[in-house]
């Protein structure tokens, strides 16, 4: 049903800001020493002829999204020129709707056409992108279509994920399991998000492997730049209560001494919650048991802090369809990199799987549907982060708060390369540093994203392309 309030996008324009890491980040079988934050503006007018402009930003995290033997320049090329064909593809798209419905539109009819001709125009011995990363590469713009919306109407977005806005319901974008009697005709985002979610967010801060946990490691070749550099200083100085966990997922004696050592700092500072992740490397069920089971006979202190569990096995769900069951018999299992929209949710929970971890860089329209589904199917949700800086950090934190995740929000850019947010720390001082163990975007207001970018004094590159209006 056609409303007053329904857009379409006109013009897109893509940027693209280079960061390095004070510190490597160490994550399943690569390391992270620099990233490429792509930032999009999109503009959108509606049958009143006004327009509006919204922004959005996701960092092309090309190791987490294309695990591969390749080069890791061949998959950042490509990623960045496939982030340059979207622009055009979006500001070409004829759609119309609320953003949600265009956002969804383009991901299931424009994407897929455009990931099929740019691999098909790929050099031979170059392996096709997979879909997690033309994902992330169209979530920047999805997320400034959210941004725009909300400013076109002069409201916060969260406020229109409802009938007043949206002419479909979510029976139009979502499927039950089957053998269930849900069903989502009459219903909305807005009648599975938080109502009025706090202003304060517990915050979990990423142990990766390479991170150094006590004074007696430093080496003298560590970043002298005023921040912390070791675990337990993080923990002192930013009050942490939630600690995340990268695991190896192929050394079990490596990963059963690296959750004791960690386990034992944090019951020293009073660190909370646990989680464990193992990034998608682990083969058989029978890995993570042994290790769950080993740590509740010898550490049962430590096994209760465990919160979850964080995708073990393959991202590949299709094809590594591994029963899950035992280990969420254990604790709360956490789908990531497989759950990439609600029918990977759904296949998810089949297995056993019974928690999903959200995140923006997965698109605002995904992310959001797949809460909507989660949460009617008994399922839990967190937000977990993609190292977001800057601008990346707002919707990221809003849909934490918002979603009504088991506990807080993952953000750890401030571990990794705090300085290139600084700019946007003037506005948003709590969102860029953790305090008494939490995040707070009290300053997140006004309409879209409530990201306040023109008080905010970034100087950006001139667009790297810029397409439509």
């Amino acid at each position: 049903m056609a409303k007053s309030t329904d857009l379409r996008v006109v013009g897109a324009a893509l940027y693209f800001a280079p960061i390095t890491t004070r510190v490597p980040l160490k994550f399943g079988t690569e390391t992270v020493t620099s990233v490429t934050v792509a930032r999009a503006s999109v503009t959108v007018t509606g049958a009143d002829g006004r327009r509006a402009v919204g922004w959005g930003e996701t960092p092309l995290s090309v190791q987490w999204v294309w695990p591969s033997a390749l080069p890791y320049e061949t998959r950042h090329r490509a990623m960045q020129a496939f982030c340059a064909r979207l622009a055009a593809a979006w500001a070409g798209f004829s759609g119309s709707g609320h953003a949600m419905e265009v956002g969804f539109d383009f991901q299931t009819q424009e994407l897929p056409r455009q990931l099929a001709s740019f691999n098909a125009g790929q050099p031979e011995g170059v392996e096709p992108m997979p879909w997690l990363a033309a994902l992330v590469c169209c979530s920047l713009f999805d997320l400034a279509l959210h941004d725009a919306y909300g400013r076109r109407l002069q409201l916060p977005v969260y406020e229109t994920y409802h009938s007043a806005y949206l002419g479909r319901d979510l029976s139009e974008f979502l499927e039950p399991a089957s053998g269930t009697d849900i069903s989502f005709r009459g219903a909305f985002p807005r009648d599975y998000l938080v109502a009025s979610p706090s202003r304060r967010v517990r915050a979990w801060h990423l142990v990766g492997g390479l991170d150094l946990l006590e004074a007696h490691e430093l080496t003298g070749k560590e970043p002298n730049d005023g921040y912390p550099v070791t675990l337990r200083e993080w923990i002192r100085r930013d009050g942490l209560t939630c600690l995340k966990i990268k695991l190896r997922g192929q050394d079990a004696g490596w990963d059963y001494e690296r959750l004791t050592l960690i386990g034992a700092m944090a019951q020293a500072e009073g660190v909370e919650w646990l989680t464990a992740d193992f990034n998608c490397t682990v083969t058989a069920a029978a890995y993570v048991n042994d290790l769950l089971d080993r740590l509740r006979d010898e550490h049962p202190r430590i096994y209760g802090m465990i919160l979850y569990v964080e995708q073990p096995f393959p991202y590949d769900l299709e094809h590594y369809r591994i029963d899950a069951h035992s280990v969420a018999a254990r604790k709360p299992l956490f789908l990531d990199e497989s759950a990439h929209d609600w029918k990977m949710v759904r296949l998810g929970r089949a297995l056993g799987w019974t928690g999903v971890a959200l995140k923006t860089c997965k698109t605002q329209t995904g992310a959001l549907l797949s809460a909507c589904w989660a949460r009617a199917h008994g399922m839990a949700l967190m937000v977990q982060d993609l190292t977001n800086p800057m601008l990346a950090q707002i919707p990221h934190v809003l849909l934490a708060a918002h979603a009504g995740t088991i506990m807080g929000v993952e953000t750890n850019a401030m571990q990794f390369y705090p300085e290139a947010s600084a700019p946007e720390a003037t506005v948003h001082t709590g969102l860029y540093t953790r305090r008494h163990g939490c995040v707070d975007w009290s300053t997140v207001t006004g309409p879209g994203f409530g990201m306040r970018v023109d008080e905010i004094p970034r100087r950006l590159p001139p667009p790297v392309v810029q397409c439509g209006a």
